[in-house]
């Protein structure tokens, strides 16, 4: 994940695939987002602030920050 600056703020790079489900801690665009992929596919997932973590923001993610991500589902 990176800000629209290009700071990254998380990624799995070198790591082993996580497996995880939509509902629970997901923020509503990557539920948006992953509904939409199919297996295989890779994303770049452009998320506006009021579907990120908007006005509360996360650790290293300023409260109203749009995110990209570049996600693949395998």
């Amino acid at each position: 994940g990176t800000l629209m600056d290009g700071t990254i703020f998380d990624s799995s790079e070198g790591r082993d695939p996580v497996t995880f489900g939509l509902a629970g801690r997901m923020i509503p665009g990557w539920i948006e987002g992953m509904q939409l992929m199919s297996e295989g596919s890779t994303y770049m997932l452009y998320i506006p602030q009021e579907l990120g973590y908007g006005s509360q923001g996360m650790a290293d993610i300023q409260p109203f920050s749009p995110l990209i991500f570049e996600v693949q589902l395998i």
